[in-house]
């Protein structure tokens, strides 16, 4: 039993430095703000398109916010499942 566990500990630091490598981007009104994300959920980089236009502080805040939630759920996806992976196999009902 100890040994199954510390090779799924083992699978699970693995994926965590597999999950850094990964990227996913959200975005916002059509692409006009684009955040880029590891699957481990750490901002790499925010662009905001220079035809954006038209848009106050509030706007623009919002977008931002609608672009880090979008990257955030399809890390959450990605994150789920290379955890599932790794763990695959090695706890009953996993």
């Amino acid at each position: 039993m100890m040994k199954k566990l510390q090779e799924m500990q083992q699978k699970v630091e693995e994926t965590k430095v597999r999950l850094d490598t990964i990227t996913v981007e959200g975005t916002a009104s059509n692409g006009k703000v684009t955040l880029i994300m590891t699957g481990n959920r750490k901002v790499n980089s925010i662009s905001i398109n220079e035809k954006l236009g038209g848009f106050d502080r509030e706007e623009l805040e919002d977008l931002l916010i609608i672009a880090t939630n979008d990257a955030l759920e399809k890390a959450e996806s990605v994150n789920e499942l290379e955890m599932k992976a790794a763990s695959a196999g090695m706890i009953p009902g996993m």
